[in-house]
């Protein structure tokens, strides 16, 4: 199958930045096979007229707990929030049934949304995975690891175990690449996060961690070690190129600086941080310093909406107010930021994040009709400062186009309807914590 879009103007997001405003894509089969100028192709089977749309590579999201849709909108604005609903929760309700029924629903939202890989970690694994792939999207993902009972482990030392099997078991995917995911450095002990990078490294894959991110957590780490969490990692020598560390909120010069030697990438979710009031991430220290950054959404429980667009605007806002510099991070970086760098912080710069002869055909497609996209005197200040996830028109995942404006070959309808199915126990216990 050859697919041409044609009259696009594309955002390739490559090395050289290259864009062309009536360019054309070729993909073949999951293949990007052209990317260029306008020229006669030898044969196409379908051919996609891209007129006033901003054509880009597909969003990467580096952080989400996308099952946990059901927790929208729950005691948004509650001190310990955590501890009040979250963990009970989820080891009172969520199973097999409500999280594949919840992850169908956050993937079509990220698919509309245009992102087209997003990595998670969250419980009964297979779960996600089995949603992904029926939706069509590119995931990474990893069991939490945690030292307490949870929803399908009675501790870590088994959840360490079902990771393993989760990684043997979708080894080798098209769309899904299994990683481990300690769940953060203060619940977690250094035996779990010892074992979980053996794994890491044993697979050739990440390890995904919440990271610096809660003020109770510093506190912890000062008052016992003597040390920040970044410093802990180090001491156990868990601190290496498999590290994806999420959140690192309360970062100093030594931390930013082991990160750096250690080559560990960090996932940056500034909705949820703020939401939270949890703080800015110093994101121009860790770029300045070489550290790999990408954006993620966190869950729809922290950051409320599973939106890429939401997060660069709200990461250009925050960082220039930090520094206090409207220069800062202009607005092509915050692009490649939801794009390419997600892909190198992911490690699967090889394959998608970019247009490029040979990548992977994760594409999107983003409509300028729409009243506030007008006019666009810089595509990239367009898209971080005034496009919203519905611009989205079309999205194509490993060269199947998933999106027309709707979700293709997919009822978003009964995905509700079966959410709302197995929510009825959730909601009922939601209502009797809500009473507390």
């Amino acid at each position: 199958m050859r697919i041409l879009i044609e009259h696009a103007w594309i955002l390739t997001m490559d090395e050289d930045m290259r864009e062309y405003q009536d360019g054309q894509i070729v993909i073949e089969d999951e293949h990007i096979v052209y990317v260029g100028e306008a020229k006669n192709h030898d044969y196409i089977d379908e051919i996609i007229n891209a007129s006033n749309q901003l054509v880009l590579p597909g969003m990467v999201n580096t952080h989400c707990h996308v099952p946990m849709i059901p927790f929208r909108s729950l005691g948004d604005d509650c001190k310990d929030r955590l501890r009040r609903f979250l963990f009970p929760l989820e080891n009172a309700c969520v199973n097999e049934e409500l999280v594949y029924a919840a992850s169908c629903y956050g993937i079509a939202e990220m698919l509309r949304a245009g992102i087209t890989t997003f990595a998670d970690m969250y419980y009964f694994m297979d779960e996600v995975a089995k949603a992904s792939e029926y939706l069509g999207i590119r995931a990474v993902l990893g069991e939490t690891i945690i030292d307490q009972e949870t929803c399908n482990a009675k501790n870590a030392k088994e959840a360490l175990q079902i990771a393993e099997k989760f990684m043997n078991n979708w080894q080798h995917h098209p769309l899904i690449t299994p990683m481990i995911a300690p769940h953060a450095t203060n619940t977690n002990s250094k035996e779990n996060f010892v074992e979980a990078l053996r794994l890491a490294r044993q697979y050739n894959t990440l390890l995904m961690t919440h990271v610096a991110e809660m003020d109770y957590e510093m506190t912890y780490f000062q008052k016992t070690y003597q040390m920040t969490p970044v410093q802990w990692l180090a001491s156990i020598d868990c601190l290496d190129e498999h590290v994806l560390a999420v959140h690192c909120i309360h970062m100093n010069e030594q931390d930013i600086e082991l990160l750096k030697q250690h080559h560990v990438k960090v996932s940056h979710c500034p909705v949820s941080n703020v939401k939270a009031g949890k703080g800015i991430a110093p994101v121009k220290a860790f770029i300045e310093n070489g550290v790999r950054v990408g954006l993620g959404t966190d869950g729809a429980s922290s950051g409320n909406t599973l939106d890429l667009f939401i997060q660069m605007r709200m990461f250009a806002g925050l960082q220039k107010t930090k520094y206090h510099d409207r220069s800062l991070f202009p607005a092509k970086e915050i692009v490649k930021l939801a794009t390419i760098e997600g892909a190198k912080a992911l490690g699967m710069q090889q394959e998608i994040g970019s247009i490029e002869v040979g990548k992977k055909a994760d594409i999107i497609m983003v409509s300028l009709d729409a009243m506030h996209m007008f006019p666009v005197h810089d595509p990239y200040s367009v898209l971080v400062y005034s496009a919203n996830a519905s611009d989205v028109s079309d999205v194509f995942v490993n060269g199947k186009h998933v999106v027309r404006h709707k979700l293709l070959h997919k009822d978003v309808i009964q995905i509700k309807q079966n959410l709302q199915g197995v929510m009825k126990e959730f909601q009922e216990k939601a209502k009797e914590l809500s009473k507390i």
